[in-house]
């Protein structure tokens, strides 16, 4: 199965980065625009979110946004020892270091812990969708480990060309409920 799911990574990965740097941004403002329109959006006051690589939905914005609006953000910190991440409350960019695989995380001496039942909202990094909200992340099974037994709404932004109406998944992969694209929230049917 993993073959499988190798080579989705990488067609998406692929597909991505060809995508124009000016067709990503106005995609990423429309995705952008769907996620504060957003009922839940609107009402989460705590909200995890991952720092994007160059590939993905531009978060850095969204971050801004959601601290003019009041919100908290946590961001990852992973341990890849252990495989496993816990999110720190990010009151300003400045508080980010290069990390683990390039990654931004959250400077631990310069943030407190946020803890997973706190959460209203988390948004889920990935690379391909299903439509039904499983998702192709990066490999390393992070949010797999992190998302069962969170009370908090999971949702993913991603292109819509990302979306597709199936793609491979296993037993332990946990879905997200709902996928912003550049076309609107889609609510993901199981």
């Amino acid at each position: 199965m993993m073959d499988g799911k190798q080579e989705w990574r990488q067609r998406m990965l692929n597909q991505l980065r060809q995508l124009k740097a000016a067709e990503k941004e106005m995609y990423d403002r429309q995705i952008a625009a769907h996620l504060y329109r957003w009922p839940l959006w609107q009402t989460a006051r705590t909200i995890a979110m991952t720092v994007s690589r160059e590939t993905e939905v531009n978060t850095l914005p969204i971050m801004e946004q959601a601290w003019r609006e009041g919100k908290t953000i946590g961001v990852p910190k992973c341990d890849p020892r252990a495989k496993t991440m816990s999110f720190r409350r990010l009151e300003s960019f400045a508080q980010l270091e290069k990390a683990y695989a390039g990654l931004f995380e959250p400077i631990e001496k310069q943030t407190t812990p946020i803890d997973r039942d706190e959460f209203d909202l988390i948004i889920v990094p990935g690379v391909c969708f299903a439509k039904t909200g499983y998702r192709i992340g990066y490999g390393g099974g992070y949010y797999d480990r992190y998302l069962p037994g969170a009370s908090a709404v999971t949702a993913a932004l991603a292109y819509s060309f990302q979306v597709m109406d199936d793609i491979p998944a296993e037993e332990h992969d946990v879905p997200v409920k709902f996928i912003i694209t550049d076309q609107g929230v889609l609510h993901c049917e199981r």
